[in-house]
């Protein structure tokens, strides 16, 4: 370890980082409700235009693993630098895309260039920062990852709705040259390092992680184990996943370095953000469109009831930064895991003739839940991390976020469809002329007996059964988040305080 060469500007350093890190985020969401516009631009089908989201989501997954050694070999600057070139570029080919091959082409052009800007904006935060402060750095750095997801569908329906679709990768450009400018500016480079390159780690893990992504995508689509497409990315998955935890296991210098593992803290701090990254994406894909379809919100209204659960997160990051140091982040971690649970509880009992204000104040309490849970998580995962592995660590940990959501929106997706269909025909066997024999036409909201058209009264029975699906859903992340509060008791506590910074080593 070495010493600055120059005092660090680390309020520009964090402003660029974090415009970097928010536009990557905001991706990840934003162009989800622009779609049905896109596909009618393009002439494409419903299972073509889906490869415009299936094909970032696969690019990105599969370099995220690939930033650690890329920052060690390169050095952290050039790397975050050409990532940023990239995905700003990348973005105005997406808006000026004219056909969809087009479009898919530069979207996973686009997911390659960003994948590294989470991970590495996390290193920075950590490095430019001592360690008394590493807890509001990673408040600062959670607001962005958490946020962006959170704000992108509204985002990209206003945008859509007043504009054009095409402004949802637009309005990256100008984010993207200002964060160029700031990193280009202000921050320092890390050490090169020197080292072999793990041809078959790298292979056998993209392949892995490309295949599990495109099994999960559009398994759905597909209807799962009914597709041979499918039944291939399965055993594609499995075979590379076990070949490459083989090769890891027994090779000299494997891709992915097995101290990561040795560590108690990194190790049981993945398990929890692979946990949070099934509930805090399972249920931000379950909302919208729980409210759109089902109880005809407009996208800008949508957005508004949804918009106080990213004022809870942002409230509590901003009170977390000052209670790491004080509390046993366990502790913290606890509380927050709690509001979680007591909030999903709430949205079990979600109905069609609720009106906003349940959604409103249980959005609140969960993102303050969250913000409570993910930034000491954050912390404490590196805390015990030696400097050299942070790369390496930021990126898998930020991996295994990414696998969480990816495995949890395809599970509620899944269970959704299917438990409205049977939701549906339990309903449709109490469905009878005599009012007094049926009490789900006593409660309906409407008097069955006078509905004229069985097109009108199976309307409002699959209403009434994709709502139960819903808090089924709801049901599940709650149990699910129940399951990992023990976990807390395999973390160590994270040091209290520091002498000094812990930079990495410096060119």
């Amino acid at each position: 370890m070495t010493t600055e060469a120059a005092p660090l500007n680390r309020g520009l350093i964090s402003i660029s980082v974090m415009a970097a890190t928010i536009m990557q985020a905001l991706d990840s969401t934003i162009a989800n409700v622009a779609l049905p516009k896109m596909q009618g631009t393009l002439s494409a089908s419903q299972d073509e235009i889906a490869w415009v989201l299936t094909s970032y989501i696969v690019a990105a997954a599969i370099m995220i693993p690939l930033t650690g050694w890329l920052a060690q070999r390169f050095g952290r600057k050039p790397v975050f630098l050409l990532s940023v070139m990239g995905f700003t570029v990348t973005s105005a080919l997406c808006g000026l895309a004219t056909t969809l091959p087009e479009i898919v082409l530069f979207r996973f052009l686009q997911g390659i260039a960003g994948a590294a800007l989470v991970p590495l904006s996390q290193a920075v935060l950590f490095d430019i920062n001592p360690r008394e402060n590493h807890g509001r750095a990673m408040a600062i750095w959670g607001v962005g990852v958490t946020m962006g997801p959170i704000l992108g569908p509204a985002l990209g329906g206003w945008l859509t709705d007043h504009y054009s679709w095409r402004w949802v990768f637009y309005i990256n450009v100008p984010i993207g040259i200002l964060a160029y400018l700031g990193l280009a500016s202000f921050m320092p480079n890390t050490k090169k390092i020197p080292g072999a390159f793990d041809i078959f780690g790298f292979l056998t893990l993209s392949i892995g992680i490309g295949a599990l992504q495109l099994f999960l995508d559009r398994g759905q689509l597909k209807d799962w184990f009914g597709s041979g497409e499918i039944i291939g990315y399965a055993l594609m998955a499995s075979m590379a996943f076990y070949l490459f935890w083989i090769h890891t296991l027994t090779a000299e210098r494997p891709f992915l370095s097995v101290a990561l593992f040795k560590d108690r803290n990194f190790l049981t701090s993945n398990i929890f953000i692979f946990m949070i990254g099934v509930v805090l994406f399972a249920t931000l894909a379950l909302v919208p469109p729980m409210l759109q379809n089902e109880m005809n919100y407009p996208v800008m209204l949508t957005g508004f009831v949804t918009a106080p659960r990213g004022m809870g997160t942002m409230l509590a990051m901003m009170l977390v930064g000052r209670l790491i140091g004080k509390y046993d982040v366990r502790l913290i971690m606890a509380v927050g895991l709690g509001m979680t649970v007591i909030s999903l509880w709430q949205m079990t009992h979600f109905d069609l003739l609720m009106d906003k204000n349940p959604i409103i104040y249980t959005g609140l309490i969960q993102g303050f839940g969250i913000g409570l849970s993910y930034v000491p998580l954050s912390t404490v995962a590196f805390s015990s991390l030696p400097s050299s592995l942070r790369n390496e660590g930021t990126a898998f940990f930020n991996l295994l976020r990414n696998i969480g959501s990816a495995i949890g929106i395809s599970i509620v997706q899944t269970l959704l469809t299917r438990n409205t269909q049977i939701n549906h025909a339990t309903l449709v066997q109490h469905i009878t002329p005599y009012p007094q024999h049926s009490p789900f036409m006593e409660s309906s909201s409407m008097n069955l007996l006078h509905v004229s058209s069985p097109l009108v009264l199976n309307g409002v029975i699959t209403h009434q059964a994709t709502m139960i699906a819903y808090n089924d859903d709801y049901q599940l992340m709650m149990i699910v988040t129940l399951a990992v509060i023990p976990l807390l008791l395999l973390l160590r506590p994270a040091p209290k305080s520091s002498k000094g910074p812990e930079p990495a080593l410096m060119d």
